[in-house]
């Protein structure tokens, strides 16, 4: 089924396109359609969109996760005449947002976003697995363990990873996206600060695959109906930290068909409509690409399809709006490109130089033409010059509290769990000989 269309309102007509959130993946949004004179607007808690100049609307909002959220969207909507305008989601949560409330938001907005039923089995890692296997799809090996007691027995290889199910709140685990352990004991540790964050039922664990971002692939595609309309494979060629990367840092256009294969074939069996990434690795062991993650929405590192020749925005933006789009149109790959965020990237270059995988000549001749950066243009140098000190702030705003609640938190639950144990060795019940029991205790 083709995403829902809202028309605007006769009596004046709506803004062509409304992001919601995000990033770096928000700007490039705003920037494609702004260069061909559509209009758009940002609406996030995120700053960086906020600097471009092609921004024609600039709203702050608390982000999709408070209470009143959908309510004060969709009175923004009535009060500045957003109406019909296509909108986009530039993050994880904006997606759980726009999916769960996909009847409302369809009435008001054009939506790039499937329905609940459809996003749920890409952002939740269980059930992409489930589809992925359903499909003949490799993926690494990967458990979700019912308790401790499961992880303590578990019979698997070392190291192993352990992830969250679905990114739905931000914590240290679900910010980190991924946390290594190369024994039993590292395991069980990591495995008792996860559950602390998440709950047992929101923790997976999977099969390590070895390499670093140079093994990562990516099919990006815009699709109607599992048919895709405009599409790239890209390689990860570095990413920031080195061995297991928070994020991309250089990416680049590749040809491998294996991972577009792989990647056709997951969003059509689920017959989906929208923009979406699917994330594999190259598995040295046994030669095959293995699905890690699937994002239906804007990735970082966007900018690298209208430096490809591949306008994703733009596409979706037609396809929301019911414009025809022939498979003939310049939809593919047709030159080669890179993508670099500068800053990062030159951090990862010194460590994996310091490491003796790459040389000083190839970093250099990362910086070939046709090269899209993050944040910087020079049509629209301003995002490019607040990246870094904007990135530090949010620092020690956003992620610096977040970490120190939680190592707070988990330092107290030690405490309070040493306490605890230590007032029932000293008990004299604990100390006195043991009498039966009427019933049996289930911790036991």
């Amino acid at each position: 089924m083709s995403l829902p269309a809202a028309p605007a309102p006769a009596s004046a007509p709506a803004p062509a396109a409304l992001v919601l959130g995000g990033a770096h993946g928000a700007l490039a949004i705003v920037r494609s359609l702004a260069r061909r004179d559509i209009a758009v607007s940002i609406l996030a808690d995120h700053r960086l969109a906020h600097f471009s100049r092609y921004a024609r609307g600039r709203f702050a909002w608390d982000g999709p996760n408070a209470p009143d959220a959908l309510a004060r969207l969709i009175d923004l909507a009535d009060r500045k005449n957003l109406a019909g305008a296509v909108l986009f989601a530039g993050g994880d949560a904006e997606v759980r947002f726009i999916a769960q409330n996909h009847a409302a938001l369809a009435r008001v907005f054009r939506l790039t976003t499937p329905a609940w039923e459809t996003a749920q089995c890409m952002v939740d890692k269980q059930l992409m697995h489930a589809r992925a296997a359903a499909a003949g799809i490799d993926a690494p090996r990967c458990y979700a363990p019912a308790d401790r007691r499961a992880v303590a027995e578990l019979a698997c290889r070392f190291p192993v990873v352990l992830k969250p199910r679905v990114r739905a709140q931000e914590n240290t685990f679900t910010l980190a996206k991924a946390w290594r352990a190369d024994d039993r004991e590292t395991l069980l540790a990591r495995y008792d600060e996860a559950v602390a964050l998440v709950g047992a039922d929101g923790v997976l664990l999977q099969e390590w695959i070895p390499g670093g971002g140079e093994a990562q692939f990516s099919y990006a595609a815009v699709c109607d109906r599992g048919t895709p309309l405009a599409a790239l494979v890209a390689r990860r060629r570095r990413q920031y930290p080195i061995d297991f990367g928070y994020t991309s840092t250089f990416v680049e256009t590749a040809v491998c068909p294996a991972v577009e294969d792989a990647g056709r074939r997951f969003l059509a069996a689920l017959a989906f409509t929208g923009l979406a990434e699917v994330e594999f690795k190259y598995d040295r062991r046994d030669g095959r690409y293995k699905i890690l993650d699937v994002n239906p929405r804007i990735w970082t590192w966007a900018a690298l399809g209208p430096a490809a020749g591949v306008d994703f925005p733009f596409v979706l933006w037609r396809l929301a709006r019911g414009e025809p789009i022939a498979l003939s149109e310049p939809t593919a790959v047709c030159r080669d490109a890179a993508w670099m965020h500068a800053s990062r990237d030159a951090i990862a270059a010194v460590e994996e130089m310091l490491a003796g995988r790459l040389a000083p000549r190839d970093y250099l001749a990362s910086f070939r033409a046709p090269l899209a950066f993050s944040a910087f243009a020079l049509d629209d140098p301003l995002p490019g010059l607040c990246e870094l000190p904007l990135a530090l702030f949010r620092a020690a705003t956003h992620r610096l509290p977040i970490v120190l609640r939680d190592f707070y938190a988990r330092i107290v639950l030690a405490d309070t769990a040493r306490e605890s144990c230590d007032a029932a060795v000293d008990t004299p019940e604990r100390l006195a000989p043991m009498r039966p029991r009427a019933s049996a205790d289930p911790a036991d």
